[in-house]
């Protein structure tokens, strides 16, 4: 892994020269290597910078940010730091949630904001849904973990790395379940909403409801599978991802 810029940025290889940028934001609980493979892949041509949030892998002895708010203000002080360049934000998840707030405040400041965002696996902030998984004892986050198939099993049954990761894990679900978003809070920049046609937690509906928050124009992808379906339709995202970074050439 070449060096971070910031404990928040992290690089995994060569970015030197590239002509547009790839921002990864991980979903609740996940850390910034989840997106390795996508740097491997695209690192050739684009810069990809993944996010590592607090809490967690090398940064697990810092306090976590339970909050969606805080976390954007952060990353988007971390990213106003950046050499403007033609940027895309991908997100799943909660990490599609942070890449929204992240673009808002981005475009409200008059900063280096996306040209797009990719949001995965994630209801549109203008949906609503009762979800209480941060107020559950550890056994029941597990079993959501599970139900998401999110987190590779033997990981979970890994009393060390389950002790580990847990404070992570409740403070993104505590995080990303109590947001609301503003009334009328709607981006400049396209919106790619992809969702998986069987994922329990976002509704074709609900994902397609992405198209409130964007006056930049709006593409829905249903791909097969489950809230994790980007593990089984890699070859299809970074389709998705490949395409949309072409348009900023």
């Amino acid at each position: 892994m070449t060096s971070p810029s910031t404990l928040w940025l992290r690089r995994f290889h060569p970015a030197d020269g590239r002509p547009v940028r790839l921002v990864c934001f991980p979903h609740a609980g996940g850390s910034a290597s989840y997106y390795h493979p996508v740097s491997a892949a695209l690192s050739a041509d684009t810069e990809v910078i993944a996010l590592q949030y607090p809490g967690r892998q090398d940064r697990h002895t810092e306090p976590c940010l339970d909050s969606i708010d805080a976390l954007a203000d952060r990353i988007t002080d971390e990213l106003l730091t950046l050499e403007d360049r033609p940027t895309l934000y991908f997100g799943h998840s909660m990490g599609a949630v942070l890449a929204f707030e992240t673009a808002w405040r981005l475009e409200q400041k008059g900063g280096p904001a996306p040209r797009g965002i990719i949001a995965s696996g994630r209801r549109a902030p203008s949906t609503r849904r009762a979800e209480t998984v941060h107020q559950r004892d550890d056994a029941g986050v597990l079993a959501e973990l599970r139900l998401l198939n999110g987190t590779n099993a033997r990981a979970l049954e890994n009393e060390e790395i389950l002790r580990m990761s847990m404070p992570a894990i409740r403070a993104d679900y505590r995080a990303v379940e109590r947001y609301t978003c503003e009334p009328g809070r709607v981006l400049r920049c396209p919106i790619t909403a992809l969702t998986g046609d069987a994922d329990p937690r976002t509704t074709v509906a609900e994902a397609e409801a992405w198209q409130e928050h964007t006056n930049g124009g709006f593409r829905l992808r249903v791909l097969p599978g489950g809230h994790f379906f980007l593990a089984d339709q890699q070859a299809a995202v970074l389709r998705e991802i490949t395409t949309e970074l072409a348009e900023l050439r």
